[in-house]
């Protein structure tokens, strides 16, 4: 009986000792497939042949950094430590699990899994936004002719939308009998104020020069030029016919009469728009609004004409947000001298800005955990540490980096997650 116990004690023994695995270890297994679970360290992963990784046991290292008491804690008390309590100290151990330490990934395994590495350095960071927009005419450059007196249409000049007007050419000739008599009533009294000057009566002459200028406002008033007044004013004849030009090169937007006509005072007739210059309203994500400034340069493409490019710079910010859209409205000044650009046409809009230069870090260095942000980095010969980063704007493909790194240090860009299973699975990530 004595002797069977012996060979099976000596049995275990020999089993232990050809498995060669440590007191502390738990069992082994697969970054990829933890699922697995082996007791022998020479065993490799039944699903992708690697090798497998030492899982410790808990309370291992426990034990062996802090005393007992016959050959346990006492429960509500510090290890080592009786009557004290065991809170402040497992504060102080949780702060220190979150800490992430140092970790050895066979070189093998690093291949294996694809590794690559990035340095941090200093870079210009520049940042580009785009969005789209729509074309619209400058209201500034817009003139609606609306007819101040009564009369009738005598004749057109212009007979469509879209036709192209130049500057100071004929639009509307209209014949009004209340034009006609304020014009007469205008050469009596040139007439008048010339007989007073003769005569040498002062007061006169002064009152006739007050109804003189009174007459001339009327006259402007009802849309005659000063030019128009002064020709009046020499010839001392009166025009038949009011012909309304126009006040700059533009296009007709719209002809709200026909020749003949009877229009009353109030009337609309004809709609002319100057596309010289042109507004391009965009759309902006309330996050890119601070970027944005009055007076930044502006790039304007659109597919109808590929390849070309309208300069343009942002004039009015809109500080009122789309509540469905959550988007702010940006006007743009565009240049238009062809009339390229059309009311209501498409375009996309584009800004290039300058951020200064920074500590960049890839972005697929980083891996975002909610609330923090983990890379980890070379430390050479299989190293590697975990290292919490604050991280600023992302631009392109690199992060600004805030703190967490410094210049020169090589961070993994590939297989980030595989490094990230063995990191916890050694123990050196306990916290996110």
């Amino acid at each position: 009986m004595l002797l069977s116990i012996a060979l099976a004690l000596a049995g275990v023994s020999c089993r232990e000792q050809s498995t060669g695995k440590p007191p502390d270890v738990d069992y082994y297994t697969c970054t990829m497939h933890p699922s697995v679970k082996k007791q022998n360290p020479t065993d490799k992963c039944p699903i992708c042949s690697m090798d497998l990784v030492p899982v410790k046991k808990k309370g291992a290292t426990d034990t062996h950094e802090h005393g007992t008491i016959n050959g346990e804690a006492s429960k509500g008390e510090m290890p080592g430590m009786p009557g004290m309590p065991a809170l402040e100290a497992g504060k102080k151990e949780s702060a220190q699990d979150e800490q992430p330490t140092e970790f050895t990934v066979p070189t093998t395994r690093l291949q294996q899994i694809g590794v690559t590495y990035a340095p941090v350095e200093k870079q210009k960071f520049s940042h580009t936004i785009r969005a789209v927009g729509v074309v619209a005419y400058d209201k500034q450059r817009h003139w609606d002719y609306v007819t101040r007196i009564e009369g009738y249409v005598q004749k057109l000049f212009v007979f469509s939308r879209g036709e192209i007007v130049e500057k100071d050419a004929p639009i509307v000739t209209i014949y009004s009998p209340d034009l006609l008599t304020t014009q007469n009533e205008f050469i009596n009294l040139l007439k008048g104020r010339e007989e007073a000057r003769e005569k040498g009566n002062k007061a006169v002459l002064d009152s006739t020069d007050r109804l003189v200028e009174s007459a001339k406002q009327r006259l402007r008033l009802w849309n005659i030029s000063d030019v128009q007044v002064a020709e009046i004013e020499k010839t001392r004849k009166a025009q038949e016919y009011l012909t309304l030009y126009s006040p700059f090169r533009g296009v007709v937007a719209d002809i709200d009469v026909d020749q003949g006509r009877k229009v009353m005072n109030g009337e609309r007739l004809v709609d002319i728009a100057d596309l010289s210059v042109m507004w391009v309203w965009a759309q902006f994500y309330q996050d890119e609004l601070p970027l944005l400034k009055k007076g930044l340069p502006m790039t304007i493409t659109t597919s109808s004409y590929s390849g070309e490019k309208f300069n343009g710079k942002i004039s009015v910010i809109d500080p009122f947000i789309n509540a469905a859209l959550r988007t702010g409205r940006v006007r743009i000044d565009v240049e238009n001298p062809d009339f390229k650009l059309q009311p209501e046409m498409y375009v996309d809009v584009e800004a290039k800005m300058k951020m200064g230069e920074g500590l960049a870090v890839p972005v697929p260095a980083v891996l975002p955990t909610g609330k923090r942000n983990v890379v980890f980095v070379e430390k050479g010969e299989g190293k590697l540490e975990p290292r919490f980063v604050e991280l600023g704007r992302k631009y392109g493909g690199f992060y600004e980096l805030k703190s967490g790194l410094n210049e020169g240090e090589r961070v993994v860009t590939s297989g980030n997650f595989l490094i990230d299973a063995e990191a916890k699975v050694q123990g050196a990530l306990k916290s996110w």
